[in-house]
C-alpha cells in the first residue's frame, strides 16, 4: 500500500509540475520546488510522525496482561498438621481469548492505514500550494513587464507630444497627462514588485527556507493548443475518498476486536505456602511446603458493554459512509467548476488575443496620423489604457487556466 501511494505521489509531482503541457524548463523548476517542499515541509513532517506513532501502536497492543505477583506473611501463624504456615507467594497470568491479540494488532494496523492516507492528502494539497503560488510569482512578474513595456510606449508618445509642441500642434497638457499616466504605471510597478516579494515567502515558506532566497520563475507560460482528457471516473480513488475507506476498514476491526473480547478470559498460576515444622511434629511429613497450581476463568457475564460497542460501531459506519459521500459531492462539485473555469479561461485568453490585436492596429493608425501632422493625444491615451488592460486580462486568462489544471490533477491524478 506505501509503495503503490508512493508512485501515486511521483506521478502527480510530474503531472502537477508540468501540467501535461508547460515547457520543459518551467517543468523543471516547478518539479524541483514541490520535490523540495515535499522533503522539507514542517506539516508533511507532522503527519509522517502521526502515522508513525500509529504504526508504533501496534507494537503496543501485541502484549499480554500484566504477570500479578502477590506476596504475604502470616502476623498471625495459623497451625496446620504439618507445622506453622509462615508466608504465602503467588503469581497468576491472565490470557485473553483466542485471536483477541491478533484482532488489536489489525485494529491498530488498519488505523495507521487511516493515517498514511493524511499524508497523501497533505502531499496532494501541498504539491498544490506549491504550484499555485509559482504561478502568482509568475503573473506579478508578467504584469510587471507588461507595466514597464507600456511605460516605455508613453514615453514614445511624451516625445512625439514634445515634438507636436514646437510645431504648435499640441499642448503642454497633453505632454502632462502622459506624465501623470506614466507616474500611474509606475505606482502599479511598485506594488506589484512589495506583492511579488510577500508571494515569494510565502513559497520559500512551503519549502521551509529562508523567506529571501530568489525564486527562478519562468518567464513565459504559453497557453497550450488543446486541453489534456480528463477522465472523471478517478475522481472514486481519492485519497480524501479512500480515507473514509480506511476508516471504515478500521471500524471493521474495531468490531473483531469487540467480539473478540466479549468472550471469556482464562489464566493459570500458583499458591506457594511456607511451613515451618514444629519440634512437637514427629511425622514424617512434617514441615512439608505446600505448593498449589490455579486455573482462573473470567466470564462477562453483564455483556451490555460489549451490545453497546457493537451499536456504536455499526452507527460509526453509517457515519462514515454518509461523510464519504458528501466529500463526494464536493469533489464533484470542485471538479465540475474547475472544468469549467478552465474552459472560461481560454474563451477569455482568446478574446484578450483579438482584442489586442484590434488595439495594436488602432495604435498604428494614430501613428500615421501623426505622420500627416494629426494626431489626438486623448485618442492615445485611451488606446494605451486599453491595450493595457487585454494584456492583464490576457496574463489573468493564463493564470487561470494553469490554476485549474492544478485543481482538475489534484482530483483526478
Amino acid at each position: 500500500m506505501r509503495n503503490y501511494n508512493y508512485h501515486i505521489i511521483l506521478r502527480t509531482v510530474f503531472v502537477l509540475g508540468s501540467l501535461l503541457f508547460a515547457l520543459s524548463i518551467q517543468s523543471q523548476e516547478l518539479e524541483t520546488y514541490i520535490n523540495e517542499a515535499l522533503e522539507n515541509n514542517p506539516e508533511i513532517q507532522k503527519f509522517e510522525l502521526q502515522y508513525r506513532i500509529a504504526s508504533e501502536k501496534v507494537n503496543e497492543v501485541n502484549t499480554l496482561p500484566n504477570t500479578e505477583f502477590s506476596a504475604g506473611y502470616f502476623v498471625l501463624e495459623p497451625e496446620t498438621r504439618t507445622g506453622t504456615q509462615r508466608f504465602k507467594v503467588s503469581a497468576k497470568q491472565m490470557l485473553p481469548w483466542f485471536g483477541t491479540i491478533s484482532s488489536r494488532e489489525n485494529y491498530a494496523s488498519a488505523l495507521a492505514d487511516s493515517k498514511y492516507e493524511d499524508i497523501v492528502i497533505a502531499k496532494r494539497k501541498l504539491m498544490v500550494s506549491v504550484s499555485q503560488s509559482y504561478y502568482k510569482l509568475y503573473v506579478n512578474k508578467a504584469k510587471q513587464a507588461v507595466l514597464v513595456e507600456n511605460s516605455e510606449l508613453l514615453k514614445t508618445y511624451e516625445t512625439l507630444a514634445l515634438t507636436s509642441i514646437e510645431v504648435g500642434k499640441a499642448s503642454a497638457v497633453d505632454v502632462f497627462r502622459l506624465q501623470m499616466r506614466q507616474n500611474e504605471l509606475e505606482q502599479l510597478r511598485l506594488v506589484l514588485e512589495q506583492q511579488y516579494l510577500a508571494e515569494q515567502t510565502a513559497l520559500n515558506k512551503l519549502l521551509n527556507r529562508e523567506k529571501t532566497i530568489e525564486i527562478a520563475v519562468v518567464d513565459e507560460l504559453i497557453m497550450p493548443s488543446e486541453d489534456f482528457e480528463i477522465n472523471t471516473e478517478n475522481l472514486a480513488l481519492h485519497p480524501e475518498l479512500l480515507k473514509y475507506d480506511k476508516l471504515f476498514q478500521s471500524v471493521e476491526q474495531s468490531e473483531l476486536l469487540n467480539q473478540k473480547e466479549s468472550h471469556p478470559s482464562f489464566g493459570f498460576g500458583f499458591d506457594y505456602i511456607n511451613i515451618q515444622a514444629g519440634s512437637d511434629i514427629t511425622f514424617s511429613e512434617k514441615g512439608k511446603d505446600i505448593f498449589m497450581p490455579t486455573v482462573a476463568l473470567s466470564i462477562p457475564i453483564f455483556n451490555k458493554k460489549y451490545k453497546s460497542i457493537t451499536k456504536q460501531n455499526d452507527l460509526q459506519q453509517q457515519e462514515i459512509e454518509a461523510q464519504k459521500q458528501e466529500r463526494l459531492n464536493a469533489l464533484e462539485t470542485l471538479l465540475d467548476t474547475a472544468i469549467n473555469d478552465r474552459i472560461s479561461a481560454r474563451i477569455s485568453y482568446d478574446t484578450q488575443v483579438k482584442n489586442l490585436k484590434q488595439a495594436k492596429d488602432a495604435e498604428a493608425i494614430l501613428m500615421r496620423s501623426y505622420e500627416t501632422g494629426t494626431i489626438d493625444f486623448n485618442d492615445v491615451l485611451d488606446i494605451q489604457e486599453l491595450q493595457l488592460k487585454f494584456q492583464m486580462n490576457q496574463i489573468e486568462a493564463i493564470f487561470s487556466y494553469y490554476i485549474q489544471t492544478t485543481r482538475i490533477n489534484y482530483l483526478i491524478q
